[in-house]
């Protein structure tokens, strides 16, 4: 299918053309109701979308087009435990994992929400049992110091999590986050805790990735020269836990069953940090909490669902996406969340987003002839304003952006109203810009002679014009961030079904750990003979000798 070739993508390319000297300044000077037009509540959520180059003719040629890729009916499909991933047979059931009642979903013709119901029974009570001191370490001290093991999904939505509500994390329980194969990061983190007091979480679905299990073989060992006093096996049953879907390589690792934690392969990896991988979550902010992240998520879920587009915050977001990207020709997406406790939300969303629609090829095979996933970046503001915010602002590149801030501080901090006036001003400011008439009026103030005036104008003009969304929430609760993630999964969703491909697989990231695999025995061998190119042969040799 040629996505380009369809009525509604060609009205919209003559619809953009329309718009080359459209003003959001000026729109907002002359129609008094834009903000009301182009903004949504949802519960404690409110998402403005007013700043963007759209009209209401731009909104109902979008929708026209999502309506013409059978959005709903392939919504549908997600929530029915369809196998929408069609490269690998799975049915793609992320929403399932936060439903909270007892409505059937089928796959292979198995309801599978007694499992999910009887996986999180079973997180609740591993919780509790860490929390009163039920379960203790091998040498009878309480287990206070909890380390994930893994990596991608397994580690960037519990590690973002865990750090956005540690308002909320119970005081005895201290949270690192091991990932990188590189062992300057498993050594760091065991330079900081005790082995007696010490649970690894090792994060795995196959048990195999080779980064998160050089890390827990490097973990045990550790643990094993540390605790002498104790029996091996006694220590890897007291101080491992594992969550995978591979329960003979756990037993043969030393994890007793009772202490396995499963989730499915209907479960991405970037999709699970609502599945047991969120066992890390539920220990540090305890398990009321996380079922109220998994609430809001499942609010958002069944707004995503029930909403017509129009009114529809995922859907609208996707849209505007796609309008960026495939008709103004932007290629990246920058999120700001102002807020301390999101720092590694745009990291989460670099692999929610470019994993899934990283792709070149649609879902029939042929190869797509339009852009896919932009890149997205972003910082915590407001360190951004001192860095990347002029490149936004004056540079020549077209940079859609999400600005997130929440209206109470949890710390109930007196410096809130400044935080926000940088979040207002900012949004303002790149839809504003400023004129040369206005420069000139501000120089002149300064009583600059007119030759200085001459000079600097050009550099003090803001064209403007750049559009931004403004999601602005109450205050950061779990439920609240549950439903904000949820959001953006949807966005990246309907974008995949825009595009026409599978959002669900990551086949990009196979080549490199084959190719890995590979070279390292290259690497552990003497005198073996290189097959590969001339840089990468030059680069192992360098390394050998």
């Amino acid at each position: 299918m040629n996505l380009t070739e369809l009525q509604e993508c060609k009205a919209l390319s003559s619809h953009q053309r329309n718009l080359q000297n459209f003003s959001m300044r000026q729109s907002f000077e002359e129609d008094k109701e834009r903000f009301a037009k182009f903004s949504i509540k949802f519960e404690d959520i409110l998402f403005d979308y007013s700043k963007n180059l759209i009209t209401q003719e731009t909104l109902d040629l979008l929708v026209k087009l999502a309506n013409s890729m059978e959005l709903g009916s392939k919504i549908e499909a997600l929530f029915s435990g369809k196998e929408i991933n069609i490269t690998e047979n799975r049915a793609v059931l992320h929403t399932a994992l936060r439903q909270s009642n007892s409505e059937p979903i089928f796959v292979s013709g198995e309801d599978v929400i007694p499992k999910v119901h009887n996986e999180l029974n079973k997180i609740e009570a591993f919780v509790k049992n860490v929390h009163s001191g039920n379960f203790l370490g091998a040498t009878g001290k309480r287990l206070t110091d909890i380390v994930n093991i893994g990596i991608g999904g397994s580690d960037l939505g519990p590690a973002m999590v865990t750090e956005a509500l540690s308002y909320y994390k119970n005081k005895d329980i201290n949270s690192y986050f091991v990932s990188n194969v590189d062992g300057s990061d498993i050594i760091t983190t065991l330079s900081k805790i005790n082995p007696e007091t010490t649970l690894f979480i090792v994060a795995s679905k196959t048990f195999t990735t080779q980064e998160t299990m050089t890390n827990a073989f490097t973990a045990k060992k550790w643990l094993l020269e540390n605790l002498t006093q104790a029996k091996s096996a006694e220590i890897i049953s007291k101080h491992f836990v594992a969550i995978s879907t591979n329960i003979k390589a756990c037993a043969e690792f030393g994890i007793s069953e009772d202490r396995i934690f499963q989730f499915w392969d209907w479960v991405g990896g970037r999709y699970s940090l609502w599945s047991s991988i969120g066992l890390s979550i539920a220990l540090s902010i305890g398990m009321d909490n996380f079922r109220k992240l998994l609430a809001g998520a499942e609010a958002m879920d069944k707004h995503f669902r029930n909403t017509s587009f129009d009114k529809n915050i995922p859907v609208l977001m996707a849209l505007l996406g796609v309008w960026y990207i495939n008709f103004w020709g932007a290629s990246s997406h920058c999120v700001v969340p102002y807020d301390y406790y999101l720092t590694k939300f745009p990291l989460f969303l670099q692999q929610l987003d470019m994993e899934s629609n990283g792709k070149e090829v649609q879902i029939d095979g042929e190869k797509v002839n339009y852009s896919t996933a932009p890149i997205v970046w972003g910082a915590a503001g407001t360190n951004a304003q001192h860095s990347f915010f002029q490149l936004i602002h004056q540079g020549t590149h077209l940079i859609p952006a999400d600005f997130i801030a929440f209206v109470n501080n949890l710390n109930q901090s007196d410096q809130q109203d400044i935080l926000l006036s940088n979040f207002f001003a900012q949004t303002e400011a790149l839809m504003r810009g400023k004129n040369s008439d206005e420069v000139i009026k501000e120089l002149k103030a300064e009583n600059l002679s007119d030759d200085k005036i001459e000079k600097l104008q050009h550099h003090k003009i803001f064209k403007g014009n750049k559009p931004t969304n403004s999601i602005l929430i109450k205050k950061l609760t779990p439920y609240n961030l549950g439903s904000l993630i949820a959001m953006y999964e949807h966005k990246v969703f309907v974008q995949g079904v825009i595009w026409n491909i599978n959002s669900f697989d990551q086949w990009g990231v196979e080549l490199g750990k084959q190719l890995a695999k590979k070279i390292l025995k290259e690497l552990n061998t003497k005198d073996s003979e290189l097959n590969h190119d001339s840089s990468t042969v030059g680069l192992i040799n360098f390394c050998k000798a």
